[in-house]
């Protein structure tokens, strides 16, 4: 009987893998895994491990390593199938029910791993032969040596329609078809013929050392450069990573998985002493082998390439990561110099420079971050609600909801920190000064602050009552705004009176919410005596409060900017008395006409219910 691959990767997830070894092994917690003596051997200090995050077993003493459907084959002795019965039945689940075509389906595909077996043998010893000679040059070119090249099983693949057929026709033509080695055309009174010619053969490995395709980088001109084995019954591309089989093991000793981009890379980073890498099949990272990355480290180390292709390689595969992000499953990243890969970078500076690029990586929500910040100019506001719609879209494809709240709030403190460098903070700052009352007074507006536009006319009665009342009902939006509204010209009194002590109040390291600061400055429903306050939505207590702090952040900036207006146009005018011209009457023209649309804007605002 066979079970498909997704049944039995869901019966491990569903397994608790110490459940199923403590009744044979005494296990004892150490941090996020379980130590005990080898049940495989004979030890007094123990050495195996059992991880269940990651879903294996693993002793350094003498190398066993599993999981949960080999713990019961290999300790308790039991049959395959029983195996996954016994699991099954704890994990809730129902084992299929034999299926004669998967049964042939199983059958074929034995048969065509032996037909990939004897493929790669034969590239083999092409490589090795005559017309092997201008692959041994390109790999000698690339700094690959022989036991290299037999470490990775690499061969050539002649230059030949038919070689590799004749060789292998004792497995008959269905065969070759099937696992991709020989292309039938559709014609059928064509003969089928070999898919790869004239190229350095990779053999492609499944977690078991079974070579299950091929990757063939052509050694001439042509296109495509690297021509990949169809996807097969043995050879899934979306689901493979290369070099797996020998990348698994390593990365439990590394204590790290390094994904680069293609498998000259991965041969690179093993001649420099870390096999612990992998790399997708031509194709960008997909979910599948996200989910296969992470049962072997929860944080894998992503090293592709530094030229625009690359870099948006890696930026694709942070995105298809994000739904699937967890407290214990992310990625981090590695920017390589522009316009190199790793093995550039190996031969150009060597291995201790490519370890130093795999110990300085870059956390999943920096590089994020860097790269929408990146995309575009921020010069207008149009531009950074882009940054922030696109950072709130980020967080939001996140499926933990621990994970997405703080990715969240993450992004909305660098956008914060990134346009608005010069934000108040409330605790009273060196500039900040007490008069001889104990008061604190706020230093001279600077040239670039907001408040430094408001002129010494003062802001009609209405629209200072408004403001400061927006600030009392909503005094989150004091953090943003603290020192323009100290230096408020505000002739109403009592405006000015209860801004003083909004101002005070806040510096002292007052609770900043409605109810607490209304209790410190003793207001009761209406905070200012007087008319009605304009009709802005920060002057009702029902607001929505997102509403109310960008309509009362608005406003601030509109009341500074017509004040600005209203000294520039003083200044027009009385250089219009002196000098009538058409420049000069054109000037005060134009800030005229910009006085009324502020004024238009304002009242809009006023009239947002």
């Amino acid at each position: 009987m066979t079970l498909s691959p997704a049944f039995l990767d869901e019966l491990r997830a569903r397994t608790t893998l110490s459940a199923i070894i403590a009744p044979a092994v005494k296990l004892t917690k150490a941090g996020r895994e379980y130590k005990a003596c080898c049940p495989f051997h004979s030890e007094k200090t123990p050495s195996f491990t059992v991880n269940d995050e990651k879903g294996f077993y693993h002793c350094f003493g003498c190398g066993a390593h599993g999981d949960a459907i080999r713990f019961l084959t290999d300790q308790r002795g039991m049959p395959f199938m029983d195996a996954v019965k016994e699991l099954a039945a704890k994990a809730g689940m129902e084992v299929p029910a034999p299926d004669p075509r998967a049964q042939e389906r199983a059958e074929k595909s034995a048969g065509l791993t032996d037909v990939m077996a004897a493929a790669q043998a034969w590239f083999v010893e092409q490589l090795a032969g005559t017309e092997g000679s201008a692959a041994r040059d390109y790999l000698a070119k690339r700094g690959i040596d022989g036991a290299t090249a037999a470490r990775f099983g690499i061969g050539f693949a002649p230059d030949s329609r038919g070689r590799l057929k004749t060789a292998l026709a004792h497995f008959g033509e269905d065969a070759l078809v099937e696992s991709g080695m020989l292309i039938r055309p559709e014609e059928q009174a064509k003969d089928a013929y070999d898919r790869f010619r004239g190229r350095l053969m990779i053999p492609i490995r499944d977690v078991r050392g079974r070579v299950i395709a091929f990757g063939g980088r052509i050694l001439g001109p042509g296109e495509p450069k690297y021509l990949n084995s169809p996807d097969t019954p043995l050879f899934d591309k979306g689901r493979t990573l290369y070099n797996i089989d020998r990348a698994g093991p390593a990365s439990r000793k590394a204590g790290r998985l390094v994904v680069v981009e293609g498998y000259m890379d991965v041969i690179a980073l093993d001649r420099a002493g870390m096999a612990e890498a992998v790399a997708p099949n031509g194709t960008a990272l997909t979910e599948r082998q996200l989910m296969r990355l992470w049962r072997l480290d929860p944080q894998p180390v992503l090293c592709f390439d530094g030229d625009a292709a690359g870099q948006k390689a890696a930026i694709r595969a942070a995105l298809r990561a994000l739904p699937h992000l967890a407290p214990d499953r992310t990625l981090r990243f590695i920017a390589l110099p522009a316009g190199q890969d790793p093995d550039d970078l190996l031969r150009e500076r060597g291995a201790e420079a490519v370890k130093a690029a795999l110990e300085a990586t870059e956390p999943l929500v920096e590089r994020l971050w860097r790269h929408e910040a990146e995309s575009e100019a921020l010069a207008t506001p149009e531009a950074r609600a882009g940054l922030k719609a696109r950072l709130m879209e980020h967080s939001g494809a996140i499926a933990d909801p621990n994970v997405r709240q703080l990715y969240r709030d993450e992004f909305l403190r660098r956008f914060d920190a990134l346009v608005r460098p010069q934000r108040a903070t409330f605790a009273p700052r060196p500039q900040w000064k007490k008069d001889r009352a104990g008061k604190w007074q706020p230093p001279a507006a600077p040239a670039s602050d907001v408040a430094r536009a408001i002129g010494s006319g003062g802001i009609d009665a209405p629209t200072a009552r408004a403001l400061v009342e927006g600030f009392v009902l909503f005094p989150q939006a004091l953090h943003d705004h603290l020192e323009a509204l100290a230096h408020l010209p505000l002739g109403d009194r009592p405006s000015a009176a209860l801004r003083d002590r909004l101002v005070e109040a806040a510096l002292a390291g007052a609770e900043l919410d409605r109810d607490g600061l209304a209790t410190i400055l003793a207001l009761g429903e209406a905070p200012l005596a007087g008319p009605p306050a304009m009709g802005f939505s920060f002057t009702r207590r029902d607001s929505d409060p997102a509403r109310a702090v960008s309509d009362l952040a608005a406003a601030v900036e509109i009341v500074a900017a017509a004040q600005e207006v209203e000294t520039a146009l003083a200044a027009a005018t009385e250089r219009l008395k002196i000098n009538v011209t058409d420049d000069a009457y054109a000037e005060q023209q134009r800030l005229m006409a910009a006085r009324s649309r502020l004024h238009s804007r304002l009242a809009s605002l006023a009239g947002n219910e």
